[in-house]
């Protein structure tokens, strides 16, 4: 019989859920043995009348899981108990408890729609939330809805707020369980890294702390590391220590080969360092592991919507999931975990991680959606809603792949939902053999879906006149497979990942002839390295950049973004490369990988040719190009007749609507005028609803003014009195020059010019002798605004400023006539303004 756990009591509770209804969740802290007990103990109560499938979102997990399972029952692993996982698979037709992973689920629903080969679906682990693992609980719940009520689904979490998901399974019971862990003690280190220092000191900090914690327990120490990168050099630090201590430093991540997988979880003769990525965060048991030291670190893949690409990002990691690091070294008795960052700044990470169907690419989703029942991915019934932005990004890759057009999936795209990879790369394994480079395609689609397995040095050689970095790789594995030469100037071959990656490739292989009997393939005659830079462009086609200028490694790729290639990067000499394998940022997208295009191979469908007008801002003129454009990105330009038609004019208006004062006429104009005084009189007199000939009037006269014209200069030329005028009625017009007149006539028989200003009565600058006799002030507007009289003297200066002519006439003028009198003696200065004679010209006295 096996050792009790603590999940073994809630057991009957989680069966009589089951009995009860369609859906359980269970929540168990680790080490509570969820993974293991839970699916037997469904098979011994009968439930499901099939085979129970435990999705775990790990390779490693998942065969650790089926082992031990197998092991309790006292049967052999791939008979009762057995897994499908990527590469291996030990399970048979007797087996009635199958460990897979979520992309193996996913395999299975394209190939039984309605899982009627399954009576029981458990999801462990559920908190990490993958995008797969919510693609497979929706679709598993699709089923249970639609056509098998009687499938059972179990959703198992250590830390996950389970509320929702019990909602989302229409309110189901909850199971939970104490668990048992040892006490572990926590050890905050942050002065290990030290503040402010760059990312390689990481592995020697991480190195420091195995060597401390080395001292505080007498087992096994867990190191959690981002990546393999770290745990490479992390091993290099301690390597010493290893030699003199006698330890054994051992890796653990997801692209290791099983039996490395197995020698880090079993226990040893001696004490062992076992250096992990975050596969060890849940699910498997590290034997005899007592410390842990974590740098709270992990690199997750974010999707950015902006330039359409996943990026890799190193990122602090969520408190449950230090939780999750932390219990490691409890599972089995007390132990101690280091951390390499502060208490107070443990209380500023998110408390759980962000699921990746928020950060993450959703082609693949969105085709095995469509493909499984035209289902569009938007409507789908998640769990969380995916972002709408990233829905978007994901069809229109799909359209350019060929996966879907307006009718729905093509044929093309239904063998890309059945290809186990990325549509994307399943693109680029449909394509090999139509240019006769299929296995080719199959180890190229291997190395862009695995690890590269070339591990450059610090300051690679810079290397020039490559036509395909990936073409390069390819070429350096098969020389490796053919002769085991593996030093390149790629780098260092990293063999146990070469060995991984040639297998991925004999998979990729297989499936795809299996998918390409259904299709007729006809050889291109194109050399077999040609006919893989082809297939490349067939999956990249929105990765095509063009080099800014010859020699240069920048360049802008499809979309605008600009990128840039990598130092390592080979690929310097064509003008167009696709961006194989990019790392999108703010400024410049850095190119690791490029593969060179020639022109001709563009897709004729694709290319477009236009002359496209522009406005030239610095020579405020519209301009003619001729452009050939691959989708939006420009292959060549030369200079254009500007086209005779309405959109030279449409150009030249959207310009000057953003431009307005360097158009529009200046205020001293007859055009600028008429305005003023158009202005002027609507606000005197609302009811002739006069316009406003505010920027939005001027921006609609535009579409008229700009006809026939190419510049701001043509622009400023035209006429806008014309214009302004054409605005208005025949009756407005007429207002216009009776309430707000340009001239005035005065008593001596000159018409003087009024100045308007909005907001001031209008001025009439006038001499006085002019005005001889005028007893009242002239008004406008239907009498209603005073005119501003500046009276002026002989030197056209104002002598006074006054809206009452009476008054002036009465009280002001005699003052006046005394002082200009006498500065002015020729000058005619009559007692008696009222009745003297007005002067248009100043008549002198002898």
């Amino acid at each position: 019989m096996p050792d009790p756990l603590p999940i073994d009591p809630v057991l009957p509770e989680v069966v009589a859920a089951l009995r009860r209804g369609p859906a359980v969740v269970v929540r168990a802290p680790p080490g509570a043995g969820k993974t293991t007990r839970v699916p037997p103990a469904l098979l011994d109560a009968g439930i499901g009348a099939n085979r129970i499938v435990v999705l775990e979102p790990r390779r490693v997990a998942a065969r650790a899981a089926a082992r031990r399972m197998a092991v309790e029952r006292g049967g052999r692993l791939g008979d009762e108990v057995g897994y499908h996982v990527r590469f291996d698979r030990q399970c048979g037709p007797q087996t009635r408890i199958l460990v897979v992973t979520p992309g193996i689920l996913l395999r299975l629903l394209q190939d039984d729609p309605f899982l009627e080969s399954a009576g029981v679906v458990v999801f462990d682990e559920f908190h990490e939330r993958a995008l797969e693992s919510d693609l497979a609980l929706g679709m598993v719940r699709l089923v249970q809805q639609t056509v098998r009520p009687e499938l059972r689904i179990v959703v198992m979490s250590a830390t996950l707020a389970v509320e929702s998901v019990s909602a989302y399974l229409g309110g189901c019971p909850l199971v939970e369980s104490e668990g048992r862990q040892y006490m572990v003690e926590i050890i905050y280190e942050p002065r290990l890294v030290g503040a402010g220092l760059p990312r390689p000191y990481l592995p020697a900090a991480a190195a420091r702390a195995t060597e401390r914690l080395l001292d505080h327990t007498d087992g096994d120490i867990l190191v959690f590391l981002p990546g393999l990168q770290e745990i490479r050099a992390t091993a290099h630090h301690l390597d010493a220590t290893a030699r003199e201590r006698g330890l054994a430093v051992l890796p653990l991540h997801g692209d290791l080969p099983p039996e490395q997988q197995d020698a880090a979880l079993a226990p040893l003769d001696r004490r062992k360092i076992v250096l992990a990525t975050n596969v060890a965060e849940t699910s498997v048991t590290v034997e005899g592991v007592s410390g842990v030291v974590d740098t709270g670190l992990a690199r997750q893949q974010t999707y950015d919507a902006g330039v359409g690409l996943d990026r890799l990002r190193l990122t602090p990691i969520s408190r449950a999931s230090a939780d999750q690091r932390a219990g490691r070294a409890g599972r089995t008795r007390p132990g101690v975990c280091m951390r390499l960052w502060s208490a107070a700044s443990h209380l500023g990470r998110p408390e759980q991680t962000e699921p990746e169907i928020r950060r993450v690419d959703l082609a693949g989703a969105a085709l095995q959606l469509m493909g499984l029942g035209e289902m569009d991915a938007s409507r789908f019934p998640w769990l969380e809603p995916p972002p709408a932005a990233t829905v978007a990004q994901a069809l229109t890759l799909l359209r350019r792949l060929e996966a879907i057009d307006d009718q729905g999936v093509t044929e093309t795209g239904r063998t890309l939902a059945r290809l186990p990879v990325h549509p994307r790369l399943a693109r680029l394994l449909v394509e090999g053999p139509r240019w006769g480079a299929a296995d080719r395609a199959a180890l190229a689609a291997a190395l862009l879906a695995e690890r590269d397995p070339f591990a450059m040095d610090d300051s690679p050689a810079a290397r020039h006149g490559s036509l395909s970095d990936l073409l390069d790789r390819v070429q350096a594995l098969e020389e490796w497979e053919r002769t085991g030469r593996g030093g390149t100037a790629l780098g260092t071959l990293n063999r146990g990942a070469a060995r991984f990656i040639l297998r991925a490739r004999d998979q990729l292989a297989r499936s795809l002839r299996h998918e390409m009997k259904r299709h007729q393939i006809s050889s291109s005659g194109v050399s077999e390295d040609e006919a893989l830079l082809r297939s490349l462009l067939a999956a990249f086609p929105d990765r095509l950049a063009r080099r800014r200028q010859a020699g240069s490694r920048r360049g802008v790729m499809v979309g605008g973004r600009g990128v840039r290639l990598a130092p390592s990067c080979g690929v310097t000499e064509s003008e167009l490369f696709l961006c194989i394998d990019v790392d999108a940022s703010r400024t410049e997208s850095l190119v690791r990988q490029a593969s060179a295009v020639e022109r001709d191979w563009l897709p004729a469908d694709r290319v477009t040719t236009a002359v496209e007008v522009a406005f030239d801002g610095e020579a405020e003129r519209v301009t003619a190009r001729r452009r050939v454009r691959f989708e939006d990105l420009v292959l060549e330009e030369t200079e254009a007749s500007l086209p005779d038609g309405a959109e030279t004019a449409r150009v030249l208006a959207a310009a000057a609507s953003q431009q307005l004062d360097r158009v529009s006429p200046p205020d001293d104009s007859p055009a600028g005028l008429y305005r003023t005084r158009v202005r002027c009189l609507r606000e005197w007199m609302p009811g002739l609803g006069l316009p406003a000939f505010d920027d939005a009037d001027l921006r609609g006269l535009l579409e008229w003014l700009c006809v026939g014209r190419r510049s701001f200069a043509d622009l400023r030329a035209a006429d806008w009195l014309s214009a302004f005028q054409g605005r208005l009625t025949h009756a407005q017009r007429q207002a216009v020059e009776r309430e707000a007149p340009e001239r005035l006539a005065v008593p001596s028989g000159s018409r003087i010019a009024l100045k308007y200003e909005q907001g001031r009565p209008p001025v009439l600058a006038v001499r006085i002798q002019e005005v001889f006799g005028l007893a009242e002030t002239p008004r406008v507007a239907g009498g209603r605004v005073r005119v501003l009289l500046h009276l002026l003297a002989p030197n056209y200066r104002p002598q006074q400023v006054t809206d009452d002519l009476a008054s002036f006439w009465a009280n002001t003028y005699p003052v006046v006539r005394k002082e200009l009198r006498a500065r002015y003696p020729k000058h005619a200065w009559p007692e008696d303004p009222w009745t003297a004679p007005p002067e248009s010209r100043p008549r002198r006295k002898p």
